[in-house]
């Protein structure tokens, strides 16, 4: 197994424990108590673990939620492989929304160049990136710039999804189960999540396999509120089942 590889198997049993144990986490993979230290020193650094003695406890448990840049980090040919699969999802020509994020960023770069779209982001970086393609309009939703994820958010964002009809909404979260639904920790980030999806003909979830282990502070929609959910091949296929038996068409890239 890859160090990448087991990385984010310790992330997953973090996130659906709640902690992990170093000795106990060695002696599941076969390895040292030394590298799962390095292991956990890494998932640190990328924002997504704290270490505590003698282990470590994912930090949503902690009440933190990782920058943009951390999460950027990690997953990443898993948001690749989800990006690219969300192409089969956009029209031909019209309108769309592209929610923040980092698998968003991936989607942005692999936008084919000879589609003409309107785009509406809440990403100053993702606007950015937008808005040298000759074939693409750019919707710049206004706000408050959260730090954290680099969103706008409040009022004039609302006020503006509220006025727009879009083909499909590219969606991100933090958290989806079939109880809860699709949760993220900000309250002002949720509401213009729930907006967009509300503006939008059909909505598409992109989300991997990690983002199934928990919930968060704010739900923004209910599983029958998204029409497809695009993930990675690291979903177990139980759950997949149950989420495609709550509505949506899941897709494992």
């Amino acid at each position: 197994m890859y160090a990448e590889e087991r990385q984010q198997e310790i992330l997953s049993a973090a996130r659906a424990a709640g902690r992990v144990d170093v000795v106990t986490l060695a002696e599941q993979f076969g390895v040292t108590t030394e590298t799962i230290r390095r292991d956990l020193t890494v998932l640190e650094r990328a924002g997504v673990l704290r270490r505590v003695h003698g282990g470590a406890i994912p930090v949503e448990r902690l009440g933190f939620e990782p920058a943009l840049a951390a999460r950027d980090e990690v997953m990443t040919a898993e948001k690749e492989r989800i990006a690219k699969a969300a192409l089969a999802e956009l029209p031909q020509d019209g309108a769309i929304i592209i929610d923040a994020g980092s698998t968003m960023g991936r989607l942005v770069q692999v936008l084919p160049a000879d589609r003409e779209l309107t785009v509406v982001v809440n990403s100053p970086p993702l606007a950015t990136a937008l808005a040298t393609r000759p074939s693409v309009t750019v919707l710049m939703l206004g706000g408050r710039v959260r730090g954290r994820t680099l969103a706008t958010v409040e009022d004039w964002a609302l006020q503006q999804l509220s006025q727009l009809h879009v083909d499909v909404a590219f969606m991100a979260t933090n958290g989806c189960s079939v109880a809860r639904g699709l949760t993220t920790p900000d309250p002002a980030e949720a509401a213009i999540k729930r907006a967009m999806i509300a503006s939008a003909q059909r909505s598409v979830l992109l989300a991997d396999h990690t983002k199934f282990a928990g919930n968060y502070l704010a739900r923004f929609a209910t599983l029958a509120d998204i029409d497809v959910i695009i993930t990675d091949a690291g979903l177990d296929l139980e759950l997949a089942a149950d989420l495609a038996a709550a509505g949506p068409e899941v897709v494992r890239a």
